[in-house]
Parts: C-alpha cells; sequence; structure tokens
C-alpha cells in the first residue's frame, strides 16, 4: 500500500508549485501561502520508478541515448491495456513533453500567418504556443452550463471552413473542465476537421487520470479511416508525477507526417529522451506503476468529494461539479457576485491560498477557479479552510 497522507516538503527544491509563489503571485512574502496551483501532485512518486533509477545510476556514465524498443513496448502496452488503443510501434515518437511537442507539430504543419483554433476554456500554453510561434489564434469557445462544457459544432464547423485555419487542438480529457469528451461528440470533430482539411491534435496527457471508473476514449481509436488526420500526444508526467523527468509521445499513424516531424526534430537537434526518461517509461508502465496508480485514483476522488462538499455547503454560490478525469477542481464562484479580482486578493491575503485564476484560461473562465487536490488529505483539509476563511471574511 502507498501513503498517499504521507507530507514531503518541497520547500527549496527548485518546485515552481512551491519555490515560484512570489513571483507567479506578485508578491513579496509567500512563505506562508499554501500553494494548490501548479498541475503536479505532491505525492511521491511510484517506488517502483525510485528503484529503476537507482539501479540506473549504478552505472556511472550517461552519455547520448535512445528509446529502446522495450521502451517504446512500454507504452504501446499500456495504453492498449488501459486504453483499448492499438498502436504500433513505428507510429511512436518522442519528445521532451507534450507542450514542446505540440509546439513542433505547429511548426511542422503549419505556416506563420496561418491559424490554429482552440475551444476555450482552455489550458494556456494551448494559445500561447501558437501566438509565441506568430499563427493567428482562433477561438470556438465551449458552451457552458452549470460547469458542464460542451461543443458549439455549428461554429465549430463554420470556423474549420476558414481556409486559413490549419489545425485544432484538442484539450481531451478537458483542462481545466475535467470531460473526457463522449465518442458522439468525438466523432463529430473528425468529421468536420476531415471535411474541412483541419489536422486535429488531441493533447491527451491527462487520459490516465480517469475518477470513479470513467474510462478514456482515445481520439485516434474512434477515428476509423481517418486516423492519418490525427496526432495524438500522451506522457506520463501528469500521471506518475514526473514532470521534472521530461518524456512525451507522439502516436503518428501516417507516415508521411512522421517524416516531417523527424525533419523538424533534426532541424532543432532534437537527441530524443534522456537516460533518465527511458528508464523512467519503462518502470512507470509496468504492473507496479499501475497498482500505484489504481491506488492513487479513489484517493484524489475522495479528496474531491471532501472540497466539494464542504464549500458548498459553507460558502453560498460555489459550484463545483466533479470531473471526470484529471485531479484538478474547477471551482464556479459567479453567485457570489464577488470578481475575479476580489477573489483572488481575498484568497492570497486572507485565506493565503494560491489557486489559478479563471481567465487564465481564456475570458470564458472568468468567475472560475482551478484547484488542485493531488496532495495529502491533511493538506486538502488545510487548503478548505482558507478557503472558507477567505471567503467568510
Amino acid at each position: 500500500m502507498n501513503n498517499f497522507d504521507h507530507v514531503e516538503n518541497r520547500v527549496q527544491t527548485n518546485s515552481i508549485k512551491w519555490d515560484k509563489i512570489s513571483s507567479a503571485f506578485h508578491l513579496k512574502e509567500a512563505t506562508d501561502i499554501l500553494p494548490m496551483w501548479v498541475a503536479d501532485m505532491d505525492f511521491s512518486a511510484p517506488e517502483v520508478l525510485i528503484d529503476s533509477l537507482k539501479k540506473r545510476l549504478e552505472h556511472p556514465v550517461f552519455g547520448y541515448s535512445f528509446a529502446s524498443e522495450s521502451c517504446t513496448k512500454a507504452f504501446t502496452n499500456w495504453v492498449e491495456k488501459r486504453h483499448g488503443l492499438h498502436v504500433e510501434p513505428k507510429w511512436v515518437l518522442y519528445h521532451q513533453g507534450v507542450v514542446p511537442a505540440i509546439a513542433s507539430i505547429i511548426e511542422t504543419f503549419t505556416e506563420e500567418g496561418d491559424a490554429v483554433l482552440v475551444a476555450p476554456p482552455i489550458y494556456p500554453p494551448l494559445f500561447m504556443v501558437p501566438q509565441k510561434l506568430k499563427r493567428i489564434v482562433k477561438e470556438c469557445p465551449l458552451l457552458e452550463k452549470e460547469g458542464i462544457y460542451s461543443f458549439d459544432f455549428e461554429n465549430f464547423d463554420a470556423l474549420t471552413k476558414d481556409e486559413n485555419v490549419k489545425l485544432f487542438i484538442l484539450c481531451h480529457p478537458h483542462n481545466p473542465g475535467g470531460i473526457d469528451w463522449s465518442v458522439d461528440v468525438l466523432q463529430k470533430i473528425v468529421q468536420i476537421c476531415v471535411k474541412n482539411d483541419v489536422l486535429i491534435v488531441s493533447d491527451e496527457i491527462h487520459a490516465d487520470l480517469m475518477i470513479d471508473g470513467h474510462k478514456h476514449t482515445p481520439l485516434v481509436k474512434i477515428a476509423g479511416d481517418f486516423q492519418d488526420h490525427i496526432i495524438t500526444c500522451m506522457a506520463p508526467t501528469k500521471t506518475f508525477n514526473i514532470a521534472g523527468i521530461q518524456a512525451a509521445m507522439m502516436i503518428v499513424p501516417d507516415n508521411k507526417k512522421r517524416l516531417q516531424l523527424k525533419r523538424n526534430a533534426n532541424m532543432h537537434a532534437a537527441l530524443g529522451l534522456s537516460v533518465f526518461a527511458i528508464t523512467a517509461i519503462e518502470a512507470v508502465y509496468s504492473s507496479k506503476g499501475e497498482e500505484w496508480l489504481d491506488e492513487l485514483l479513489p484517493y484524489i476522488s475522495s479528496n474531491m468529494d471532501l472540497v466539494i462538499h464542504r464549500l458548498t455547503t459553507s460558502i453560498p454560490g460555489i459550484k463545483i461539479h466533479k470531473p471526470q478525469a484529471t485531479y484538478l477542481l474547477w471551482i464556479d464562484y459567479r453567485d457570489t457576485g464577488l470578481k475575479e479580482e476580489e477573489v483572488m486578493d481575498r484568497l492570497l491575503t486572507i485565506g493565503k491560498l494560491a489557486l489559478e485564476s479563471g481567465t487564465k484560461y481564456g475570458e470564458q473562465g472568468r468567475g472560475f477557479l482551478r484547484m488542485n487536490v493531488a496532495c495529502a488529505r491533511s493538506i486538502v483539509e488545510d487548503g478548505i479552510n482558507r478557503f472558507i476563511k477567505a471567503f467568510k471574511n
């Protein structure tokens, strides 16, 4: 059994979440602030990973390395078992992270001035990266009712008909909404994008973090004859809390697209995975890694239930829809009548709690907060009390 109640002290470990609060929230002093913002977990990594890294460290040479067949096999076996998705080993390309992978895809298959389509509210890098690459970002805002999101397919079809729109980035499961899009929605997305010749990049980094028995449906799994129109990005980093060991996979069924992405990697002298990333992939995508994950998910679910119950019963106007995936809660405070600036000020100065403001995910996120509950129960309880204190004063 894993002890998820154990609290690891992450202060002064070069942790963005714990050691960069001052600069991120423009504070002079932040030692008394509890961080529940950045999407990494405060749990120790799986023991199988620690043991594998220790064993690799016994060999004192850490030179240039390449992803072995066993590394790729570990990944393909994992997605077949967890998600029922058959992936040919040759379809797999590696990168240092999902966001860098998406940047390389945008750079490879679009030109400066082309348009990239996103559906906000959405994880900020998915619109920031195209902007930095001098692409035009077009938005198809999701429809929202009681914290539940759906696609506006009429608008989506109209936008993808624009010949300047070359690529659509799907966030699946959705961050910050926590929705794993249904088969019907996924099929409609594929149908429209194929009809309008728009390449789909499916960011599925949260695919393994399904809550309460919900099952993830990879987009490419339901694409049928149109799988070559999709590039899927996955990673073990969110699942096993190893973002600091940079590793991600691109599933690229189309031979021509794989060759183009390899050429782009060569242009940037991207040398593939580090020896530690390779070791990590083989370790976590194993039966022992799966055991760890299967113990983790109910713990996160219980944390979510606790937060939802306490906040919605203690603070009038707070609504939280429990997500199907991720370890992130999307908290709706619109009925409190408070503005975002006042809410953030109350949280930081009264509650001493760092959460992410909704507008970080686009204007469509105004009136929401994102809260990371992937931490020990005692920290969650502390965060709840701080949140309530901020709203009660």
